[in-house]
C-alpha cells in the first residue's frame, strides 16, 4: 500500500512538472533540471544526517564521482543515459561504501573530519590524472534529445524530463526505504545507539548501509548535473557545495524527504535571485558574496523561527497532513533516556522484546 500511494504521488507530480517544463523557457527548463538533481543529493544527505544520526561535510566528493564517471562513460563508451545514470550510482555507492566503513569506526566531530578532507582531497585528482580527468578545463561532452522527439525538440527540455524523471524514482524509493525495516533501525540508531545495539542491531552495518545510500544518490545527483551543464570540472564539486548541501538539509528540514525538496529549491534558486539583487542595487563588487551572506541569514532565521526547517514549518500550518520533520538536535543523536528505561525493567527482572521501537531481531 505504501507503494503504491508513493507511486501514485509521484505519477501526479510528473505530470505537473511535465507540463510545467513545456511552459517555462530555456533559462527556467535548465533551473529546473538543477532543482531536480539537487533535489536528489539533498535526500540522500537528509537520509544520512536526519534519519540515520551521522554527518557529513563531504557529499560533495561523491557527486564528483558521478559527475565524472558520467562524463567518462558518455564520451568513451556511449551508454545509454540510463546505464550511465545506474553506473554512476553504484560507483559512487563503492565509494560511499569505503567511506562508511572509517565511518562506522567514527563519531561526531571526527567523523565530520574525515568527510571534510575527503571533500578538500578528491577533486585534486583531477589534476592529477589530466590526461583522463582534463585537469582544470575538465570534460566537455554532448547529450541529445531522442529521435522520437523530433528535432525541433529543445534540449533544455528533455534535459528537465531526465532529471525530474529520476529525481521523482529517487524520491519514491528512499520513501519506501525509511518506512521498511531498514529506515526503523536507522532511526534507532540515530535516537540511541547503545539501545539500538542492546536490541541486537548491527550498528556498523547500518551506518555503512546508511553511507551507501547516500552516497549513491549524490553520484545520481552529479550524473544529473552534469548531463545538464554538458561538462564536468573539478571547481563545480568544491568543499562550497558541500557546506551548501548541509545548508540545504538544515533549511529543509532534517529527516523529511519534503524538506529535501524545499532545501534543493533554495539552493538553486535563492543564489541567482540574490546576485541579480545586488547588481541592480549597486553592489556588483560584492555581488559574488552575497550569496553565501543570504544563506547565513536564511539559515540563522530559520532555526530561530523554525527550528525543525521549512518543513517544520509546513507541518505547523497543515498540522498531521504534512510529513514530519526531525528536531535538529534528535537528528544528530541526542541521548534518549529509553536506555535507561530499559535497564531498569531488566533489573527488575522483566526482559522487554523491544527497545526504542525495535526488537532484539531488528523488527518493529
Amino acid at each position: 500500500m505504501t507503494l503504491a500511494r508513493h507511486t501514485g504521488i509521484a505519477i501526479v507530480a510528473g505530470v505537473i512538472l511535465l507540463v510545467l517544463s513545456s511552459k517555462l523557457g530555456y533559462y527556467r527548463q535548465y533551473q529546473l533540471a538543477e532543482v531536480a538533481a539537487t533535489v536528489v543529493a539533498v535526500a540522500g544527505l537528509t537520509v544520512l544526517i536526519g534519519v540515520s544520526g551521522q554527518i557529513s561535510i563531504g557529499h560533495g566528493a561523491f557527486m564528483f564521482v558521478g559527475g565524472y564517471t558520467t562524463a567518462l562513460l558518455v564520451m568513451h563508451l556511449n551508454w545509454n543515459l540510463a546505464l550511465v545514470i545506474l553506473a554512476s550510482a553504484v560507483v559512487a555507492g563503492i565509494a560511499g561504501a569505503i567511506m562508511g566503513v572509517a565511518a562506522a569506526r567514527l563519531r561526531g566531530p571526527y567523523l565530520a573530519g574525515a568527510t571534510l578532507m575527503l571533500a578538500v582531497a578528491l577533486p585534486a585528482v583531477a589534476y592529477q590524472w589530466q590526461s583522463v580527468f582534463g585537469g582544470d578545463q575538465g570534460l566537455d561532452f554532448t547529450v541529445t534529445t531522442p529521435g522520437f522527439l523530433g528535432q525541433n525538440f529543445q534540449l533544455t527540455e528533455w534535459q528537465a524530463w531526465v532529471c525530474c524523471v529520476v529525481a521523482l524514482v529517487v524520491m519514491v524509493l528512499l520513501a519506501n526505504l525509511l518506512r521498511s525495516r531498514v529506515g526503523r533501525n536507522w532511526r534507532a540508531l540515530r535516537d540511541n545507539e547503545t539501545a539500538a545495539a542492546i536490541a541486537g542491531i548491527n550498528v556498523a552495518l547500518l551506518r555503512v548501509r546508511a553511507f551507501v545510500v547516500s552516497a549513491a544518490c549524490a553520484g545520481v545527483a552529479g550524473s544529473l548535473l552534469a548531463m545538464t551543464m554538458l561538462n564536468v570540472t573539478p571547481g563545480a564539486f568544491t568543499l562550497a557545495l558541500s557546506i551548501q548541501l548541509l545548508t540545504a538539509v538544515v533549511l529543509g528540514g532534517l529527516g523529511s524527504l519534503a524538506g529535501a525538496v524545499w532545501g534543493g529549491i533554495i539552493l538553486v534558486l535563492v543564489p541567482p535571485f540574490l546576485t541579480d539583487f545586488a547588481s541592480s542595487h549597486g553592489f556588483s563588487a560584492a555581488s559574488a558574496s552575497i550569496p553565501v551572506a543570504g544563506y547565513g541569514l536564511v539559515l540563522i532565521l530559520v532555526m530561530l523561527v523554525f527550528p525543525s526547517g521549512i518543513q517544520g514549518a509546513v507541518r505547523r500550518l497543515l498540522g498531521p497532513v504534512a510529513p514530519a520533520a526531525a528536531a535538529p538536535m534528535n537528528a544528530i543523536g541526542r541521548r534518549w533516556p529509553a536506555i535507561r528505561n530499559t535497564a531498569g525493567d531488566q533489573d527488575a527482572g522483566h526482559h522487554p522484546t523491544t527497545t526504542n521501537g525495535v526488537d532484539k531481531e531488528g523488527t518493529t
